[in-house]
């Protein structure tokens, strides 16, 4: 069986991020930073929400990168980060062992730059460690729409699955009827999922008669237009 054909489950994949830091977004083109952002925060809570294994790595912090979104680091606020000198996140031993340790083949990664440290850490993953790597495109960024989209083909060629983080979501979820997720994953959705968190807002208070939600704190925030 081809593997790739399975459906992503809680049970089946693990979750790495890569180096999302300021310095690495500021020279993101391919994509709106704040909508970077949005998509790669939207993932982590998917990933709390269905208990996905998550690796989360950083490059230089201290002397070039800067420190992990503080809005991914609120989402696992204890969790360990394995910070490294390497682009190529596979380099590193720590990195190697953290997924070995989760038991899973398929890897979820998302990270900056789609083009160096994506694209390396993807084939050699797959190269020497047997992984199935699923690129989550829109949580990722590139120098330049041209670099992003390259490295996406590099990498489907050699047999990267693309994904969106909404279809990761979605996917994780799978059936509507799994009542024990559904509240959370909704409110996922209209938090950092635009037209369609929208829509369901208004399917709440208008179609469903529930009261008016007040925004939280990160939504307002979002809501205030950049300076």
């Amino acid at each position: 069986m081809n593997e790739k054909l399975e459906l992503l489950t809680p049970s089946n994949c693990q979750l790495i991020f890569i180096d999302h830091q300021p310095q690495m977004a500021f020279g993101v083109q391919s994509i709106d930073r704040q909508t970077l952002k949005n998509n790669t925060v939207g993932l982590a809570k998917a990933a709390k929400i269905f208990r996905i294994p998550i690796t989360i790595t950083t490059v230089e912090s201290e002397s070039f990168a800067g420190y992990s979104y503080p809005e991914l680091l609120d989402v696992f606020p204890n969790h360990k980060l394995l910070e490294r000198t390497s682009m190529n996140s596979w380099d590193d031993q720590k990195v190697r062992d953290a997924l070995a340790a989760n038991k899973r083949k398929k890897v979820v990664v998302a990270g900056l730059w789609t083009e160096v440290c994506n694209t390396s850490f993807a084939l050699s993953a797959m190269a020497e460690g047997g992984y199935e790597i699923y690129m989550v495109s829109d949580a990722s960024g590139g120098t330049t729409k041209e670099a992003h989209d390259y490295a996406m083909q590099r990498m489907i060629q050699a047999g990267v699955v693309p994904m969106t983080w909404q279809q990761v979501l979605l996917e994780w979820q799978r059936d509507w009827a799994r009542r024990d997720t559904y509240d959370e994953v909704m409110n996922v959705v209209r938090e950092h999922s635009g037209a369609y968190g929208m829509g369901v807002d208004y399917a709440y208070t208008m179609v469903h008669k529930a009261a008016q939600r007040t925004a939280t704190p990160h939504e307002a925030l979002a809501a205030v237009p950049a300076r």
